[in-house]
């Protein structure tokens, strides 16, 4: 077995980091740095650890999320998951933010709730609250 402590980070391709920015910031999340490196990336954290690398390499004017819209469905990541504990509440709060809900709440025979937006890239945040 491989010993992994967490998931250090997630990478996501954008096209506009100012844009990208300004929407994750209502997320809660900080901006670290960027653009740095060769791809180039920029870098945001939310105060829970969740890291998130933009890479800033898009030629995309208008994104279209090529594993969730198109067919045929193809391999790879579809979504980040963020665990929250009170979806109601969070529903209300990306409602007044003004970001679309575009699925759910979805509950599960588990008890686990979940809802689902686009960031404006088309990127799918999910947000889920585990059964009690």
């Amino acid at each position: 077995m491989i010993d992994i402590k967490r998931i250090n980070h997630v990478g996501l391709r954008v096209t506009d980091l100012e844009v990208t920015r300004s929407f994750y910031e209502k997320l809660g999340f900080k901006f670290i740095v960027g653009p740095v490196g060769p791809e180039p990336v920029a870098i945001m954290e939310h105060p829970c650890g969740v890291n998130i690398n933009f890479i800033l390499n898009s030629d995309d004017d208008k994104p279209l999320n090529q594993l969730m819209d198109i067919t045929p469905k193809h391999t790879g990541y579809t979504h980040i998951a963020l665990e929250v504990e009170d979806l109601i509440k969070v529903q209300s709060a990306l409602t007044d933010l003004g970001c679309v809900i575009t699925e759910g709440p979805i509950t599960v025979p588990s008890g686990a709730s979940f809802i689902f937006i686009r960031d404006p890239d088309k990127n799918v945040i999910e947000f889920h609250q585990p059964a009690k």
